[in-house]
């Protein structure tokens, strides 16, 4: 409760660290959000930094016997979150109201109001760290290496570790707290809207708002706040996609913070993926410049399950489950039909997760292509060579693609959405139409 920007991703029933003091992110895995798909063609939107941190792997010097002493020694720097207190220095903390083993009422005689009976244990040390990386490498070409200087030195990387601290910086009955969700649809929305709302009363926040239809219901007048308790909420994770509604784009970030500010808006939760969260990131720049005591969560939204850093996003299990169903209609088809070949595409701009997940999962997928992997189609190690074998020897073939699968290949669109993402060119099309040429009154067809 004192962070004015950090990330949350976990969606436990007891999730207890909504509200931190300390410059902790959300989840324990995650240390930063690089917004990899930055919009830049809308309102919303924020620039990369080149000053996020004061110490990088590209500004160490491995000439320097010391290197890795003073590497770690810079380890608070480059692990700083923004936190109240930069703007506030003098701000009060107080007792965490938090505490999923007892709770007592508000006690207006006991100095900040916040008594406990017993001391609880359940909070988290502010200094408290999780280790990133658990696999020495020896070499550089070692499967999955990723060595931070040339002769693969063992480095500690940590992360803060989440969960509720024992001091926090607002208290609750000044709390106004308002959650958006941003973008498209993503299993588990409710879910998450859901769990913030029992959790900010966990807290004993009373004020709780729902802005309808993303960063578009900050300037809307037509679009009321929705609001929120735990009644209200209650069941909403049986039904799927949001509550609140979402859209791509809105007003431009002075707009949003003009918004909070008449609102009385302090607490502002923004579930979205990059674009949302690059959005989030101007949002409180915007705050802190006009010294506004707005603290600013962003919960990562993506299907896709390509944060940095985050092993699950919400919502990716659910999609993965969902292309099982298309690869089976696929081998279906293509299984039944003379010299049959399926092609599937799924969801995965940057990453190919789901395809590969659904790929591994479904066992009937012979080609998987993902972004991540060049492939070509054409020549001797082509995809196209391979197919043929496939039919030559199996009869049939299923491939599965993700959408930002081999866009080297296809012809640029030029096009932007909403959000300012390039829109990709289709490549389960373009397969389907390189197949049919290549194969084109060929014996085996």
């Amino acid at each position: 409760m004192g962070s004015t920007t950090h990330v949350m991703t976990n969606t436990n029933p007891t999730l207890p660290h909504l509200l931190p003091s300390s410059r902790s992110h959300f989840n324990s895995r995650l240390l930063s959000l690089p917004p990899t798909r930055v919009a830049n063609k809308v309102g919303v939107f924020a620039e990369r930094s080149n000053k996020s941190r004061s110490t990088s792997t590209a500004a160490v010097d491995f000439s320097d016997p010391d290197w890795k002493i003073k590497f770690q020694e810079d380890r608070e720097a480059r692990f700083r979150l923004p936190h109240l207190t930069d703007i506030f220095p003098d701000a009060p903390p107080i007792p965490s109201t938090f505490c999923l083993k007892m709770r007592t009422p508000i006690d207006r005689d006991f100095p900040g109001h916040y008594s406990l009976d017993e001391e609880w244990h359940g909070y988290i040390n502010n200094n408290d760290r999780v280790l990133l990386k658990t696999i020495y490498y020896s070499s550089p070409t070692s499967a999955g290496a990723e060595c931070i200087d040339p002769d693969c030195t063992w480095v500690e990387q940590w992360v803060h570790r989440a969960g509720p601290r024992e001091k926090i910086y607002f208290k609750p009955e000044e709390v106004k707290a308002a959650i958006v969700t941003c973008g498209g649809l993503c299993p588990g929305l409710n879910d998450v809207i859901r769990q913030i709302v029992i959790t900010l009363e966990i807290y004993g926040v009373k004020n709780i708002v729902g802005i309808p239809f993303g960063y578009r219901g900050f300037s809307d007048e037509e679009m009321t706040e929705v609001p929120l308790s735990r009644k209200v909420v209650q069941n909403i994770h049986l039904s799927g996609g949001s509550l609140l509604g979402v859209s791509r784009g809105g007003p431009g970030v002075s707009d949003i913070a003009n918004s909070l500010e008449k609102r009385g808006i302090n607490m502002l939760f923004v579930l979205g993926g990059n674009g949302t969260h690059a959005g989030a990131n101007a949002i409180h720049h915007e705050c802190r410049k006009r010294r506004l005591k707005v603290s600013v969560i962003g919960v990562p939204k993506t299907i896709d399950n390509d944060i940095l850093l985050m092993d699950k996003t919400f919502g990716f299990d659910t999609a993965v489950e969902e292309a099982q169903r298309a690869i089976n209609s696929a081998y279906i088809e293509a299984h039944s039909a003379y010299h049959g070949i399926g092609v599937v595409k799924l969801m995965g701009r940057s990453s190919g997760f789901i395809a590969m997940q659904a790929s591994l999962s479904s066992g009937q997928v012979d080609i998987c292509l993902i972004p991540e992997v060049p492939f070509n189609l054409h020549g001797p190690q082509g995809v196209l060579s391979h197919l043929k074998y496939l039919l030559e020897t199996k009869g049939s073939a299923v491939v599965c693609a993700a959408e930002g699968a081999g866009q080297n290949l296809l012809q640029k669109t030029n096009a932007t959405d909403a959000s300012g993402n390039v829109v990709f060119g289709d490549i389960g099309v373009y397969i389907q139409q390189e197949v049919c040429v290549m194969f084109m009154g060929h014996t085996i067809m």
